[in-house]
């Protein structure tokens, strides 16, 4: 089963052979007199996911993508860890005739990583155990409360037309290799996240959101 893993948009070099996901949740058992256990159910907890990554350090004919050195990937995984900020990682599983199975896509953390270093075993690539955490936004909210008003006498109002001579023009990005929709949308909507509103805009073009190739001409969301 073909499937490819992205960490912030950078598709890993070596798909790893194994991946892990750790659905948590916050039930709850308590004793009640005369009663026994009784399994109180709340919210699921936060998703835990565990793979091990091989960063290559010569450029074998398998690799996914350009090649890039190991110090990229490196210092990848310590920015994730340092930068105290969520990330997206996404698992795209197709079968080999490239239909869409089902996908993986979370808003994460960078909880920890190890590298293995071993030249018996690893030649001159690093082996990086790596370990996520779901992350779900939150923060206070702030509410204002506005005085009413008195109703305002409703006054005659003319009904404007629109100059189509100075309509916004259609934008449009060219893909090119080693592109995903993840990336254009960080790089030209400010969100990788929005990377669905450019799918949806583009279906008679794009049968699989995670399989676009490099001269496809896509329009972007204004």
């Amino acid at each position: 089963m073909p499937y490819n893993f992205y960490l912030d948009g950078v598709l890993l070099p070596i798909t790893p052979g194994a991946l892990k996901l750790k659905i948590n949740n916050q039930n709850k058992t308590i004793t009640l007199i005369n009663e026994g256990e009784i399994n109180v159910l709340k919210k699921a907890g936060l998703t835990e996911v565990s793979f091990e990554m091989n960063i290559p350090a010569v450029s074998y004919p398998f690799v996914n993508g350009t090649p890039k050195t190991p110090k990229y990937y490196l210092d990848k995984l310590e920015a994730l860890k340092t930068n105290k900020k969520s990330f997206r990682f996404i698992v795209s599983r197709t079968t080999p005739g490239g239909k869409l199975l089902f996908d993986t896509n979370l808003s994460v953390s960078m909880e920890d990583y190890t590298l293995d270093e071993d030249a018996k075993a690893n030649g001159m690539d690093v082996k990086a155990t790596v370990k996520l955490k779901q992350y779900k936004p939150w923060g206070t909210k702030v509410i204002t409360i506005e005085q009413p008003v008195a109703a305002a006498t409703p006054k005659a109002t003319a009904t404007a037309t629109r100059d189509t001579s100075t309509a916004p023009a259609v934008k449009t990005y060219t893909v090119q290799k080693g592109d995903c929709l993840w990336n254009i949308a960080k790089k030209y909507l400010g969100n990788g996240s929005r990377y669905t509103e450019i799918y949806n805009l583009n279906k008679d073009k794009i049968k699989n959101p995670n399989l676009i190739y490099a001269g496809q001409v896509l329009t972007l969301p204004s």
